[in-house]
């Protein structure tokens, strides 16, 4: 096992700590008051509760990468990098200004991609590639879109658990997202099978095949396919669970904490059918994995 560098050898010492110390607090004045603004609206919604994970799995994984990026020889790309910071900084005072806080979000990520392209040049661009691209997850969604996706979804979710249940037996019904069962009434809502609960398992599969290391670009780009697929049928799970608790226990059951708990169903769902399409798939695709940076 290497052992793990002293500070030094990645934390730059003098002059130059000084400018990442500046550079720093620069980019925590910008955003962090537009995470406390997600902290407060938001990121307290069922729908895009995701947010704050996201961003705590993105610093960790670019954390992870601080050794490799000290060791790049500086070979900065002045014109891309000053050129990118400019169109970041221009995204993120039109979208402050307009209250469009996907830009305004959204723009820290050429911002980081500008600094390393100014401190290290393209080498380090691409080796942090993913930890920037895992952050468009939290970036959040712009609403038309969400409402635009989100009905057919949920009346898909809907028609597929209400026929599952009445072919189990149950006296279920629907009318739009509205599901019937016995004497109670439930309403699907975005949470539960939505536009947003879909691309949030789109992400844990992204970092599942990060993690993964897989070296196969086939192999990556089926199972990312076949993600979307999984988050709808981990969505219909999720509703038949609500569904059948209501119906055997009570409304105050279904809305209660088994209402939270589905949530946590729908991910493990997901990842157990996550896991064996991967198995699936390495029975035709070899499962050659890149061997971690030391």
């Amino acid at each position: 096992m290497a052992a793990s560098q002293p500070p030094s050898a990645w934390w730059p010492e003098g002059a130059d700590r000084v400018v990442v110390a500046l550079l720093a607090l620069g980019f925590a004045l910008l955003y962090v008051p537009e995470y406390l603004l997600l902290a407060r609206t938001i990121w307290a919604s069922d729908e895009q509760g995701h947010g704050p994970i996201i961003l705590a799995i993105s610093g960790w994984l670019l954390f992870q990468k601080r050794h490799q990026l000290a060791s790049l020889p500086a070979r900065p790309a002045p014109v891309a990098g000053w050129a990118l910071l400019l169109f970041a900084l221009a995204l993120y005072a039109f979208g402050r200004s307009q209250d469009i806080i996907m830009f305004a979000i959204g723009s820290q990520i050429l911002l980081l991609g500008a600094m390393l392209l100014l401190f290290k040049g393209a080498a380090a661009l691409r080796l942090a590639w993913f930890p920037l691209f895992f952050m468009l997850f939290m970036v959040p969604l712009p609403e038309a879109l969400v409402a635009a996706v989100t009905a057919p979804l949920k009346s898909a979710v809907s028609a597929v658990a209400t026929d599952l249940l009445y072919r189990l037996g149950y006296p279920v019904g629907r009318t739009g997202v509205i599901l019937t069962v016995g004497p109670y009434q439930l309403l699907v809502a975005d949470a539960c099978a939505g536009l947003n609960s879909m691309f949030t398992l789109e992400a844990l599969g992204m970092l599942y095949m990060n993690l993964m290391n897989y070296t196969s670009p086939l192999r990556n780009t089926l199972l990312a396919l076949l993600l979307i697929p999984t988050a709808f049928v981990a969505n219909i799970v999720r509703v038949m669970i609500l569904v059948l608790v209501t119906y055997h226990f009570g409304d105050e059951a279904g809305q209660g904490f088994v209402h939270g708990f589905a949530g946590i169903v729908l991910f493990l769902v997901a990842l157990l059918l996550m896991l064996v399409l991967d198995k699936l798939l390495g029975a035709f695709l070899p499962a050659q994995r890149r061997e971690p940076a030391r």
